[in-house]
């Protein structure tokens, strides 16, 4: 890893107001999307943004925290006045009950599950190519084709969905019209699932 990707800045871009991230290697990447950062990936250039439409102090509560994930692992963030904290925070985050959190710890560039999971794909590809019997070989084609095509796609689309979510802020429309709870309702109750019974031998 080069030493210039231990160095990351943080602040806010004075012609677009948005609250920028440039620099740093996957692992920061991964901390920054996990602390609500958007990737934006340009033709010679990545770097990340806050999401839209948030305020001030949202803002700065966001770029603060990530500051603090950052540091505590040692990376060296030039950071605004604004968004400097002497505080180290661990970045790790379990999955948490919002569909964009869940969908980043799937993306996350650096250590997602999808990530482990095309490496798992790889090291399982080429122990099949060295097992030596006849069906190995194609049986890694496969498994390489599924890691370098297959993968790819979903790792892509799901983080186009993650990007777009991340941008949205509003509760659910659905959660609007949630019943208020009681002991008694008349509400009609939607058709029961199936129950679905084993096949018998």
């Amino acid at each position: 890893m080069a030493f210039a990707d231990r160095f990351l800045t943080l602040g806010r871009d004075e012609h677009s107001g948005e609250v920028l991230a440039r620099g740093g290697d996957p692992e920061a990447h991964s901390i920054l999307q996990r602390t609500g950062f958007v990737p934006v990936v340009r033709l010679h250039e990545t770097y990340h943004r806050l999401p839209i439409g948030l305020d001030i102090a949202e803002e700065e509560r966001l770029a603060a925290r990530a500051v603090a994930r950052l540091r505590a692992v040692r990376y060296h963030v030039d950071a605004d006045d604004a968004f400097d904290t002497e505080t180290r925070e661990a970045h790790y985050q379990p999955l948490g009950a919002l569909v964009a959190d869940a969908l980043t710890e799937l993306t996350a560039s650096h250590d997602g599950v999808l990530i482990a999971l095309g490496e798992v794909l790889t090291a399982t590809a080429a122990f099949y190519q060295g097992l030596g019997q006849a069906p190995d070989p194609h049986t890694a084609k496969r498994l390489q084709y599924l890691g370098e095509h297959r993968l790819g796609v979903i790792r892509s689309d799901l983080t186009h969905t993650r990007n777009d979510l991340a941008d949205r802020h509003q509760n659910h429309p659905s959660a609007a019209r949630a019943p208020p709870t009681s002991g008694r309702t008349n509400a009609k109750l939607p058709p029961s699932a199936p129950v679905l019974h084993p096949r018998r031998a």
